[in-house]
């Protein structure tokens, strides 16, 4: 079960989309291939362009400005991979799962968190994190969420439009997991629910998972 803080089902909207029996591959010739021909078209769209003149851009900066963060010194997760591609960098590769997730955060531009569902424990919040608290993230060391929009279980704070935690992170063994799409809440609902369609049906062509559930919350 994932819900949104009271005091921010205005500001936020997450598209879910969780998937069971799925098989992760340290290879991913087909995704990566994906990646490399939607690489060559966001080149071709939006060389030489700043971020702040890239329209689809601005919805993940609105979703930052509107929890209180300054999307110009802490970049979404998306404009990040966008800017790497632009540069002519090429993404890491990681296994299959995670590589489908940037795959579809490329494709929509909005951040998304990626998460094994084994890993999570009991039901999670999107909410502001509070003093103190933060997470070991993966390849950011230790990460603070104090006064910035987290998603938490009964543990704490694992994952964020920023960067995903250790604890919860995919790998070979992963066989359950949870996609989660950040967009502000301003975002439009029948838009989001197209992007979780689209992760669905990556789900199955990719990591051939055998039940995926999906979900919008929020959005207008």
């Amino acid at each position: 079960m994932i819900e949104i803080d009271s005091g921010l089902r205005e500001v936020v909207c997450l598209g879910v989309v969780r998937a069971d029996g799925v098989a992760v591959a340290r290879e991913a010739p087909d995704v990566w291939a994906e990646i490399e021909r939607l690489a060559a078209s966001l080149r071709t769209r939006y060389t030489g362009k700043a971020p702040g003149e890239i329209p689809e851009l601005q919805p993940a900066r609105e979703l930052y400005r509107r929890t209180g963060e300054d999307p110009t010194k802490l970049r979404p997760s998306s404009e990040a991979l966008l800017r790497r591609v632009l540069g002519g960098r090429a993404l890491s590769r990681i296994n299959s799962l995670v590589d489908t997730c940037n795959l579809c955060s490329l494709e929509f531009l909005l951040p998304i968190g990626l998460y094994d569902a084994d890993r999570i424990e009991g039901p999670v919040t999107a909410r502001l994190g509070v003093e103190g608290q933060g997470y070991d993230s993966l390849g950011k060391g230790f990460y603070s969420v104090t006064d910035r929009l987290a998603l938490f279980d009964a543990r704490g704070p694992f994952g964020s439009p920023t960067n995903d935690s250790r604890r919860t992170a995919i790998d070979e063994t992963t066989r359950r997991c949870v996609m989660i799409i950040f967009g502000p809440g301003s975002y439009s609902a029948a838009r989001l629910r197209a992007h979780v369609q689209a992760a669905d049906a990556r789900l199955r062509a990719f990591a051939q998972t055998t039940r995926v559930e999906t979900a919008v919350l929020g959005g207008r």
